[in-house]
């Protein structure tokens, strides 16, 4: 019986320690990516904002607008180089957000209520007072349209912020920031779908279902290939643009859509200690397609496609910006909000929800460490520039709301760099 229960007592300790594994390897290695990321976006943004305040400005501003497209006998598709990089890129971003989505709800930060109560709270905490301030300061303008961009959170940047607070930072706050901001890109989703698209056309909506029926009967009758959802995935982002929401959400759609159950399971032997103990670590095929699909693009998108994004959108000609009538409105309500509704909106909700007993903090993170994450939730950046193109056309009011981007931005980073070197100890 002392024999059995070793045995057993071993199984149990491999599933354990590897179970811990699945579920830890991948958020260090997407924390790790997003840190770096945060550099190369930084520098992506530096040289948007030389680049379109330089002599060569004229240059910058054609280089986006440059037409790219195809003919088919009578059918063409055609559009500025812009469009190919905010509809047709960043879908690619957003299939990778699915996918962290889908994987943080399946097993990660978001599967266990009392872990996600805190980042949940805190984040829409984080999207409902920085939308609130920024209605006050533009209720009745022409520049209302804009009140979710001070909504988003870059997860880039507020990754890349705390690793150079380096070991001040437990690695439970980590988690808190990353749930925090998986929360924020749902929110994000959500009102780019409800309040951003135009009115749904069915001919769209009927290639979208189209779309999704084919993956789930590829995926029923055991098409395993990542490259023939390709075909399904293009339908998919057809229909979404004839229907009228915006394409990259097809991305979304189809990263939910990724099974999160691994195609291969381990199996634990129960007649032998040197069996049990001689098992091979779990490798990629054990992972999930989600988990695959993930580790394949994530890199591709840290450091190509959002930098990419950035450098068409981020450059700002400051010496043409017109602060006149709402301009200046949206300018100071995307600027509030970020920098003072945001932290306040995350401390704030967390502080009431842990008040009234409705959450209780993690093991090694206080209210000082939440505040920093309220700072940090202040950068907006990739997101928040997203939202901006969709809610106001080119113009003074899209120029001032990119310019209050920034500026909250880099803001919201050196007051999170500052108060947590003042506030957080070295263990």
């Amino acid at each position: 019986m002392v024999r059995r229960n070793t045995r057993l007592d071993l199984v149990r300790s491999y599933a354990l320690r590897n179970g811990i594994r699945s579920i830890l390897t991948p958020v260090e290695r997407f924390l790790t990516i997003e840190a770096a990321s945060g550099i190369v976006l930084m520098v992506a943004a530096f040289i948007a904002i030389a680049w379109a305040n330089s002599p060569w400005r004229t240059a910058y501003a054609d280089l986006w607008r440059i037409p790219i497209g195809f003919n088919f006998g009578p059918f063409g598709f055609e559009h500025h180089l812009d469009f190919w990089i905010s509809d047709g890129l960043m879908t690619v971003f957003f299939f990778v957000v699915g996918l962290e989505i889908r994987r943080g709800i399946y097993s990660g930060e978001l599967s266990d209520r009392h872990r996600a109560g805190l980042p949940l709270l805190a984040a829409i905490g984080g999207m409902l007072l920085p939308a609130l301030m920024y209605l006050v300061l533009n209720f009745g303008r022409a520049s209302q349209v804009g009140w979710a961009i001070p909504m988003a959170t870059d997860i880039a940047f507020a990754v890349g912020a705390l690793a150079l607070l380096g070991r001040r930072v437990p690695p439970a706050m980590r988690i808190v920031l990353l749930a925090l901001a998986v929360i924020d890109d749902i929110g994000a989703i959500l009102v780019v779908a409800s309040f951003y698209s135009g009115s749904l056309a069915a001919t769209g909506v009927a290639i979208v279902a189209l779309g999704i029926s084919a993956v789930f009967l590829m995926r029923g009758i055991g098409i395993a290939s990542r490259l023939a959802y390709i075909a399904p995935g293009i339908v998919i982002w057809a229909g979404t643009y004839c229907a009228g929401i915006h394409p990259s959400l097809s991305g979304v759609i189809v990263g939910l859509l990724t099974p999160v159950k691994p195609s291969r399971v381990v199996e634990f032997p129960d007649n032998s200690k040197e069996r049990v103990t001689t098992l091979p670590r779990p490798n990629t095929k054990m992972a999930s397609p989600a988990e695959r699909l993930q580790n394949a693009l994530h890199g591709w998108v840290a450091f190509g496609i959002m930098p990419l994004f950035a450098l068409a959108n981020a450059g700002v000609p400051i010496s043409d910006i017109d602060f006149a009538g709402d301009a200046k409105w949206a300018f100071l309500g995307v600027l509030s909000g970020l920098t003072i509704g945001k932290p306040l909106g995350i401390v704030l909700l967390s502080w009431l929800a842990g008040w009234s007993g409705l959450i209780a903090l993690p093991a090694d993170v206080g209210w000082r460490h939440v505040a920093i994450i309220g700072m940090t939730g202040g950068i907006g950046f990739t997101m928040a520039l997203f939202m901006a193109e969709l809610a106001f056309d080119p113009g003074p009011l899209l120029e001032a709301t990119k310019l209050a981007i920034l500026c909250g931005s880099v803001f919201a980073g050196i007051l999170s760099l500052l108060a947590g070197r003042c506030v957080l100890r070295s263990p």
